[in-house]
């Protein structure tokens, strides 16, 4: 492991405390500008803009709409105003909603890189931008889309890409029973945070758990083109019970999913395999207790570019791969403070057709957990504290076995098969609209890091430079309208 003593940042890492007392400065510092620049003094000064994009309802979730009010402007307005004018009106043909969100990083390590190469003075490699609309052209029917630019380290380079297109149909709806098919690319349902996890307003912290929503596959689990059927149904007068099942085609033509289900970056290609997912949340009346339970059937082969050589040890033969995750979630909230829990069991199988030893036949039962507290201060002030663990083999969680299988080429990579994080972060809504966090972590292992920016030695098939033990520093900025 690399003495933190190495450089003027890991020296800042030993005493973790001074290193978050300097971010909440900064947050400060940084927000205290923004609202002294909105509270400018004017001659007629605009109305607050009511908050957009709150947390969405499982019943309307990817609509993403709220009213808002604009205000009246007595001067003629420029064209940048009066197209964001025309973006936060409601009075368009259709209900025709339009709304958008921008957010900025700086993630700083101790050592390992996350989005990009942190561990060197720092990096703003996490940028995130999208643009949504809804229509509703008849009572029942609504149709919704969200284009999104995420650059995130080596995986994803920030190219717009169509993150979710969607028809959705309400085939029955009746006071609280409703049903409905909804069909295009849409966001996978599992969990209580994935379908809402591309705006930073909708997540707890900057990461979320890695142990059940990874990033180096996050367009593996973020969506997939299918077809979905929904509903909703009170259960008695205690609460209301939502399911979601859909048949899906997975998004895997990505290299953060290729070096992460195949190990390395190859030149042949991951298919698309008929799969399948549901999930099913009840909530009580009261909205403070709220229980669900997901699973995935996710199928995907394997096709080489050129036929396996005998001579390189590192190329695979054609082959298919299953990963049958079942999630479990909970969480309980009361005026002040909310607490969540989600647990997961993640079976990986690959077929004997991939002619290398390393993954012929391979069964690995993967564990991951984590508990969070969150607690609101004040409106504006709120902040987490959470413990997320994962195993990529339950039954070898330190990777001792693993490691006993080729010690020539695994000594010293235990780490590579666990990660323990231990998280705590402040939130300022210093405005509906802009928001400031920062949050600092204690990682134990490395097994949710990315193998794009951590990169292997193809000749050792060893990666160039982890270390078991190392910490993560990160404020952010995001704004929405």
């Amino acid at each position: 492991m690399k003495m933190l003593t190495c450089s003027r940042l890991n020296s800042c890492f030993v005493n973790p405390f001074k290193w978050i007392a300097r971010g909440i400065i900064l947050l400060f510092t940084v927000g205290n500008i923004s609202v002294q620049a909105q509270e400018f003094p004017s001659q007629k000064q605009s109305e607050l803009i009511k908050p957009l994009n709150k947390k969405l309802q499982s019943a309307d979730l990817l609509a993403q709409i709220n009213e808002t009010e604009v205000s009246r402007v007595t001067e003629k307005p420029g064209l940048v105003s009066t197209a964001m004018q025309w973006l936060r009106s409601t009075d368009r043909p259709g209900d025709l909603q339009i709304h958008g969100f921008v957010s900025q990083a700086y993630i700083t390590t101790s050592d390992n890189n996350v989005f990009g190469n942190s561990d060197n003075g720092g990096s703003f490699g996490l940028t995130e931008a999208g643009l949504n609309a809804s229509l509703r052209p008849l009572p029942r029917l609504q149709l919704s889309a969200q284009v999104l630019s995420r650059r995130a380290g080596e995986g994803n380079s920030g190219m717009p890409r169509l993150d979710y297109a969607i028809l959705d149909y309400q085939l029955y709806s009746h006071e609280a029973n409703q049903f409905g098919i909804r069909v295009g690319r849409l966001k996978n349902p599992f969990g209580f945070y994935n379908e809402t996890r591309d705006v930073a307003f909708t997540r707890p912290s900057i990461l979320l758990p890695q142990s059940i929503y990874f990033d180096r596959t996050r367009n593996l689990g973020l969506s997939s083109d299918s077809v979905q059927l929904y509903g909703n149904a009170a259960v008695f007068d205690r609460g209301t019970f939502s399911t979601q099942f859909g048949v899906t085609l997975p998004v895997v033509d990505n290299r953060d999913t290729e070096s992460s289900l195949l190990g390395l970056v190859r030149d042949g290609s991951l298919n698309r395999e008929v799969s399948y997912i549901g999930r099913g949340i009840f909530e009580t009346n009261d909205k403070r207790l709220r229980l669900g339970i997901s699973g995935i059937w996710l199928n995907t082969s394997y096709d080489p570019k050129n036929p396996v050589s005998s001579l390189n040890p590192l190329e695979l033969g054609p082959g298919g791969l299953e990963f049958t995750p079942v999630f479990f979630s909970a969480q309980y909230n009361a005026e002040r403070w909310t607490l969540t829990s989600e647990y997961a069991i993640r079976p990986f199988q690959y077929n004997n057709s991939f002619q290398n030893p390393s993954l012929n036949g391979l069964h690995v039962v993967g564990e991951s957990y984590y508990i969070q507290g969150e607690y609101r201060f004040t409106p504006k002030w709120e902040g987490i504290l959470r413990y997320d663990a994962l195993f990529t083999d339950r039954s070898d969680r330190n990777g001792s076995d693993w490691v006993a299988q080729n010690p020539e080429r695994r000594h010293g990579l235990e780490h590579s098969r666990f990660a323990k994080d231990i998280t705590v972060g402040l939130r300022w809504n210093v405005t509906p609209a802009f928001m400031l966090r920062a949050e600092y972590h204690y990682v134990n292992g490395t097994a949710w890091l990315s193998g794009l920016d951590n990169p292997i030695d193809l000749r050792t098939r060893r990666p160039f430079d982890t270390d078991q033990h190392w910490h993560l520093f990160a404020i952010q900025a995001s704004y929405r309208f």
